[in-house]
C-alpha cells in the first residue's frame, strides 16, 4: 500500500468532513458527497444506493449518471451488479461491466457509455445499507489502492447514515432506526408482552469517523489496545481452573495481542479514519467472514474477536454498558444472546425478551419459563435495529416481535392482549376447582418450577403442588459448584413454601444443552444422546451423594420425593437408588433427623425405558414421562433443530399409541405415572393425554388455568373414541379431528 494511496486516502476523508460540517439537507449533502468522491478518485461516475426496504435498492444520488434516474431506479437485492454487491457484502470490480454474469442495463440512467465498475458494499457491523459505486468510460480495473479508499468511504458513509446524515423525503433516505419492522424468530416461551426495548449491550455509537489528527488517533488506538490486553491478563489471573473458561480467555489475548489486528486498524487511521472507525471497520470484516464461516471453531474464534472489538470500542468512546439510560418502566431486553445468572439479576422486571440466539432449551429459556416471561428467540438482527427506549410487541405464541409498529398493528396486538386478561379472570374464578371432566375424571394438575422465584405461583396458579423442581438451575446460575449447605437452605426454603404440597426434585439434569462453566464439558458429536443426567451422577457419585444429602437435610423429618431423570435402563435406576440408600444410611449414622417417608421415581425420557423388564415397573414408585426429551428421541428429530422440530406432532397416532402403551404397563403394576413437559401445559394436546389415560400433568404455573377450563368442558370417554376413529380411518394425526370434535360439542 503506497504512502501516496494513504495521502489521497486522507485528503477525500478531510473534504468528506468538509461536507458533512455544511448546513445542507439530506439529500444536497449526499449529491455533494457523490461529487466529490468522482472528484477524488478521477472517475466519470460515483453513484449511491440504498435499501428502501429489505428487498430493494434505490439510486440515491448521482455524479455522471441522468439526475432524472435519482430515487427512480430501482432493483431488487441480486439484481444486477449492484444487486450482486448487496447480496454477497461483496467487491465487484470488471473492466468490462456488460460483459459480466448478471449485468442489468438501466436505460434510464445513461450507464451505457460506461465500461469500468467496481461496486463496495456500504456496511456496518455486518449489516449492509447499500452501495457505493464508481464507473469510467475506459475500461480498466479499479487498482487495490483505489478499492481500499472506497472501502474506507464506504465506511464513513455507513456511519453518516447511522447518525441520521442523508435524511431526506426518499423511502431510502427516512431516517434510520424510525422505520416499524417484523422480527419472525421462534417462540422458546409464550405469553404476549408490550414495552419499550432495554438493550442488553448498548451499540456503541461512532461520532467522529473521521480522523483529524491521525497521529493522536494511533497514539489513542495503542493506549486503548494497553489497556484491553491488562484487562484480559485480569480476567486470566481471576479465571477459574476451568480448561474451557481459560482457553476463551487465551484466545481473547491472543487477539489482544495479535500484531495483523493493530497493524490493519493502524494503516486504517493512516487512511483517514479515526480509532473508533478503524477498529468498527474490522469488526465489520470480522461479523462478515463469522456469518460465512462453517467451521465450528472458526465461528467461536470470530465470535471472540467481535467481542474484544466491541470492549475496545467501550474503551475508546467511554460508552461502557452502564450508558447513563434509565430502563423504562416497561423494559423488553433484547439482546444477541444472555446467560440464566444475567437474566435473574433482571428478575420480573421484564416484559419479555428477545434474543438473537439462544434456544429453545437453553439456560434463559429455562429461567425465562420459570419468570413466566415472553421470550422469542432467533431475531436475526435486531440488536442492529433497535435502540433503548423503541416501542416493541413480543408475540411469544407465534415467534415474532413487532419493533416500532404501526397504529394498526399496535390495536390488534392490544385488542389481543386485553383478551388474554379476560381469560385470566376467568381462570382465577375455577382455580380451587377441581380439574374434573364431564365424565367425572379427575386429573392432578401441577407446576414445573426451579426457582425460589416460581414458587408463588403454587398458591395463584391452583396447582396441586410441584411436580417437576429443576435442581439443576441452581448450579447453572453460579460460577462456581455450590456446596451442600448451601443446596440445603434452598431446598429447606422450597419445602417451607410448599406449605405441605407434595415437591418432586429431580436431580442434577446437566449435559446436552445445559453445561456447568465450571466443569469440563465432553467433546461429543451429539450430546442429546451422550453423557447427560443420571450417566453423569452415576459416573461422578459424589456430586449425587452431595446432592442428596442436601436434600435429606432440607426434609429435615419430612415426606422427600425424588425423582432421577434420563433413566434409560433399570439397572441405572437400582444404580442410583442404590446410593440413595447408601447416603440415607450415613445420614442416620452421622445423626441426622431423617425423613418421614421417602419416595423414589424416574423420569421417562427414552424409549428403551418403556420396554424394561416389569420388575422395574413394580419396584419404581412412581414414573413422569418426560415428553420434550421422549418426543424427540421417538421421531429422532432434535428439538433445538428449527428444520425438524416442528414437523413432527404430539397428536400423531403413533406417538398417541405409543403412550397407550406406557400407560397400561403402568397400570399392570399400579405404577403412578404423569407427563410432564410443554405438551402437558397446551390445553389441546393437554386433553387428549388424559383421553389416553395419563391422570397427572406437570406444567408451567400459566397454564393450568387454561389446561383446567378446558378439562372441566371434555368427556373424556368421547374423545377418546373420536381419536380411536381417527387412528382407524389411518389420520396420521388426530389434531384435526379432535379440534372439530370440541368444536362441535362447544358449540
Amino acid at each position: 500500500m503506497s504512502v501516496e494511496h494513504k495521502t489521497d486516502s486522507r485528503q477525500m476523508l478531510g473534504r468528506l468532513r468538509e461536507v458533512m460540517a455544511e448546513d445542507a439537507h439530506g439529500q444536497a449533502r449526499l449529491d455533494r458527497i457523490t461529487a466529490l468522491i468522482a472528484s477524488s478518485m478521477h472517475t466519470e461516475v460515483c453513484s449511491v444506493y440504498l435499501f428502501r426496504d429489505a428487498e430493494t435498492l434505490e439510486l440515491c444520488a448521482t455524479e455522471g449518471l441522468k439526475p432524472e434516474a435519482v430515487h427512480q431506479t430501482r432493483m431488487r437485492l441480486g439484481e444486477g451488479l449492484v444487486g450482486r454487491v448487496a447480496r454477497t457484502a461483496k467487491i465487484v470490480n470488471t473492466a468490462d461491466a456488460p460483459a459480466e454474469a448478471g449485468f442489468r442495463y438501466m436505460p434510464e440512467t445513461g450507464e451505457e457509455i460506461y465500461s469500468s465498475f467496481a461496486g463496495v458494499p456500504i456496511q456496518r457491523l455486518g449489516e449492509t445499507l447499500g452501495v457505493l459505486v464508481v464507473q469510467s468510460k475506459e475500461a480498466r480495473k479499479y487498482t487495490e489502492e483505489e478499492l481500499y479508499a472506497l472501502e474506507v468511504v464506504a465506511m464513513v458513509l455507513a456511519e453518516m447514515a447511522e447518525l441520521g446524515a442523508f435524511i431526506g423525503d426518499s423511502a431510502a433516505l427516512s431516517a434510520r432506526h424510525t422505520k416499524p419492522v417484523l422480527f419472525r424468530g421462534s417462540c422458546a416461551q409464550e405469553g404476549s408482552a408490550e414495552g419499550h426495548v432495554w438493550l442488553h449491550e448498548p451499540r456503541v455509537v461512532i461520532t467522529n469517523p473521521i480522523a483529524e489528527d491521525p497521529a493522536k488517533e494511533a497514539e489513542r488506538l495503542t493506549e486503548a489496545v494497553d489497556r484491553l490486553r491488562v484487562s484480559v491478563d485480569q480476567m486470566l489471573e481471576g479465571a477459574s481452573a476451568d480448561a474451557e473458561h481459560l482457553q476463551v480467555l487465551e484466545a481473547y489475548r491472543m487477539f489482544a495481542n495479535s500484531k495483523g489486528w493493530m497493524r490493519r486498524m493502524q494503516a486504517d487511521i493512516t487512511s483517514g479514519l479515526s480509532a473508533e472507525a478503524a477498529v468498527e471497520k474490522e469488526q465489520t470484516q470480522a461479523r462478515l467472514r463469522l456469518s460465512t464461516a462453517s467451521d465450528p471453531y472458526l465461528r467461536e474464534r470470530l465470535h471472540d474477536l467481535d467481542d474484544l472489538s466491541n470492549r475496545l470500542l467501550r474503551i475508546l468512546t467511554g460508552q461502557g454498558t452502564e450508558t447513563g439510560a434509565e430502563m423504562p418502566a416497561d423494559p423488553i431486553l433484547v439482546a444477541r444472546n444472555i446467560g440464566p445468572a444475567e437474566l435473574l439479576d433482571y428478575g420480573r422486571s421484564l416484559r419479555g425478551i428477545v434474543l438473537e440466539q439462544g434456544s429453545v432449551g437453553s439456560h434463559a429459556a429455562v429461567v425465562a419459563r420459570a419468570l413466566a416471561i415472553p421470550l422469542v428467540i432467533h431475531a436475526k438482527d435486531i440488536t442492529n435495529e433497535a435502540l433503548n427506549g423503541d416501542h416493541i410487541m413480543v408475540d411469544g405464541d407465534q415467534g415474532i416481535a413487532h419493533l416500532r409498529p404501526e397504529d394498526t398493528v399496535t390495536t390488534a396486538f392490544r385488542d389481543k392482549i386485553a383478551m388474554q386478561a379476560k381469560a385470566q379472570e376467568r381462570y382465577a374464578s375455577i382455580r380451587d376447582t377441581p380439574a374434573v371432566t364431564k365424565c367425572g375424571t379427575q386429573i392432578s394438575l401441577t407446576m414445573n418450577a426451579g426457582l425460589m422465584a416460581d414458587l408463588p405461583s403454587l398458591e395463584s396458579s391452583g396447582a396441586e403442588g410441584v411436580g417437576l423442581f429443576r435442581t439443576e438451575l441452581q448450579f447453572l446460575i453460579r460460577n462456581k459448584m455450590p456446596t451442600r449447605s448451601e443446596l440445603s437452605s434452598i431446598y429447606s426454603h422450597v419445602l417451607d413454601n410448599a406449605g405441605g404440597k407434595r415437591v418432586v426434585f429431580r436431580t442434577l439434569d446437566i449435559g446436552s444443552d445445559k453445561v456447568l462453566s465450571y466443569m469440563k464439558p465432553a467433546e461429543e458429536p451429539n450430546p442429546a444422546l451422550g453423557w447427560r443426567a443420571i450417566r453423569v451422577g452415576l459416573d461422578k457419585p459424589g456430586v449425587m451423594r452431595m446432592q442428596l444429602q442436601a436434600l435429606i437435610r432440607a426434609a429435615n423429618g419430612r415426606p422427600l420425593t425424588v425423582m432421577f431423570p434420563f433413566v434409560a435402563q433399570y439397572d441405572e435406576y437400582r444404580a442410583a437408588k442404590a446410593e440413595l440408600a447408601r447416603t440415607l444410611e450415613r445420614e442416620r449414622i452421622l445423626g441426622h433427623v431423617l425423613p418421614e417417608k421417602v419416595e423414589l421415581g424416574a423420569m421417562l425420557e427414552t424409549p428403551s425405558l418403556a420396554f424394561a423388564p416389569k420388575a422395574f415397573f413394580e419396584e419404581v414408585e412412581f414414573l413422569s414421562i418426560g415428553g420434550n426429551d421422549l418426543k424427540q428421541f421417538f421421531f429422532a428429530a432434535d428439538r433445538e433443530n428449527e428444520r425438524v422440530r416442528r414437523r413432527y406432532d404430539t397428536l400423531n397416532v403413533s406417538f398417541l399409541t405409543f403412550l397407550q402403551r406406557i400407560v397400561e404397563r403402568c397400570e399392570e403394576t399400579n405404577t403412578p405415572l404423569s407427563f410432564c413437559g410443554e405438551d402437558a401445559g397446551r390445553p389441546l394436546e393437554a386433553v387428549c393425554l388424559a383421553a389416553m389415560g395419563l391422570r397427572a400433568l406437570s406444567m408451567r404455573p400459566a397454564s393450568i388455568g387454561p389446561v383446567k377450563s378446558l378439562l372441566l368442558r371434555v368427556d373424556l370417554v368421547a374423545l377418546r373414541e373420536v381419536i380411536e376413529e381417527a387412528a382407524a380411518r389411518g389420520e396420521q394425526s388426530v389434531r384435526r379431528a379432535v379440534l372439530d370434535h370440541l368444536r362441535n360439542t362447544s358449540a
